[in-house]
């Protein structure tokens, strides 16, 4: 039944509005569900190549090592440091030695090495999780006929042992340790420039800049620049911090490097090239959430006598934190995952050593991935899912820690 309020102009055009609302509504219904559909599908194959069946040879049989009828497995640790000094090399056993004396290592850290240089296992063939759950009568089968000196052990490729060690040409003894600390050394300085600068930039942009052709001509520039692809910050970098500030991204201004071997290819310029990349992103955002500040409050802060920085830094910024840090979340969520900047500036595909400061060398962990994807072997496949996994929980640990300072401030 029509409302008697309406006039007949509109009463004829009220179910043509309603169709269209209707559709427009399925139509945005439907986009979402492809969208979370995709995404599901997306970690399911990530999942999948994650875990799953392995086939293990190994070179030499676990059950030649036994000692007195004692199993590999079980034998101390005195007799797991007799095991290894018997069937490796003396060059080896002394350089065992000199990167750690056995005496001081744990038990379990000899069982590694036992195993890892004794022992030599090796991988033969994978499994996906799917055909491991769903078809293991033909995985076992076909390990069986393909395989028959292996043994067929179900295997996580996320495991602790894949963030303890450094990265290798060997599957089994690869790591992501080095590029979770390249990740997080480079995020750290993209944070600790890039926020400061882009909030500074927003507050003088929205609070202290009059309106002319120069501040709006800046204002265009910024928001073209958040639109640029990240290859060519990637070439700025290259140019500006590796190449014309190499003494200072390279430590050799301060010292802390040799002037003659030294270069600017470091966690620094990486830093400061990111920092770049996401300086536009944090100024818009800080920019909306401080512009959406009621004025009214500001003009009560102003009628109390208060001066202008006191306003800002005592009614605007406050009101406007929550806002910023979910800027800059975007920010930090768009930086961790690059890598075509990385690339131009200098991050090393294989490096096996942690960096110790901001003028190492680095990798990180989308470097990483795409290293190992680009391998031949199979094995590289599932290192490279794991990997994702890793850099999923450290980016939502990220997040989650920017989104309880944000609900914080936003209590406040």
């Amino acid at each position: 039944m029509m409302n008697p309020g309406l006039t007949p102009v509109f009463e004829p055009s009220i179910p043509q509005r309603n169709r269209r609302a209707a559709f427009w509504r399925l139509l945005f219904r439907l986009s979402t569900v492809v969208g979370i559909v995709f995404l599901f599908l997306l970690l399911v194959n990530i999942v999948n190549q994650s875990f799953g069946y392995v086939a293990m040879e190994t070179r030499v049989d676990p059950a030649t090592l036994a000692v007195n009828g004692v199993p590999l497995e079980e034998l101390e640790k005195e007799d797991l440091i007799d095991v290894l000094q018997a069937n490796v090399s003396a060059g080896k056993f002394r350089q065992l030695e000199r990167e750690q004396p056995l005496a001081e290592r744990s038990r379990d850290e000899i069982y590694a090495l036992v195993w890892e240089d004794v022992v030599q296992p090796d991988i033969a063939s994978t499994w996906l999780l799917t055909d491991s759950l769903f078809r293991q009568g033909a995985v076992r089968a076909e390990a069986a006929e393909k395989y028959p000196q292996a043994h067929l052990v179900f295997r996580s490729w996320l495991n602790a042992s894949i963030l303890q060690k450094p990265q290798s040409s060997e599957p089994l003894n690869a790591g992501v340790r080095t590029a979770i600390l390249g990740s997080l050394w480079t995020i750290g300085i993209t944070i600790f420039v890039a926020f400061p600068l882009g909030v500074g930039a927003a507050i003088y942009l929205e609070e202290y800049a009059v309106d002319n052709w120069v501040n709006r001509l800046l204002q265009t520039n910024i928001n073209n620049l958040a639109g640029v692809p990240s290859i060519i910050y990637g070439m700025l970098g290259l140019a500006i911090f590796v190449r014309l500030l190499e003494p200072i991204t390279s430590g050799a201004a301060f010292s802390l490097s040799d002037p003659t071997t030294a270069n600017g290819r470091t966690i620094l310029s990486a830093g400061l090239t990111l920092a770049l990349l996401v300086l536009p992103l944090i100024i818009i955002n800080a920019q909306e959430a401080i512009r959406a500040v009621p004025n009214s409050l500001r003009q009560a802060s102003y009628g109390l006598g208060a001066t202008r920085w006191q306003t800002i830094w005592h009614h605007v910024l406050p009101s406007a934190i929550p806002g910023i840090l979910t800027g800059a979340i975007l920010a930090i969520s768009r930086a961790i995952g690059e890598t075509a900047p990385l690339v131009v500036v200098g991050a090393a595909t294989y490096i096996t050593f942690d960096p110790s400061g901001p003028f190492s060398k680095f990798t990180t962990l989308p470097i990483q991935i795409y290293q190992w994807t680009a391998r031949p072997q199979a094995e590289f496949r599932n290192l490279a899912a794991a990997a994702i996994l890793v850099l999923l929980i450290l980016l939502l640990s990220l997040n989650a820690f920017a989104i309880v300072l944000r609900n914080r401030y936003s209590k406040k």
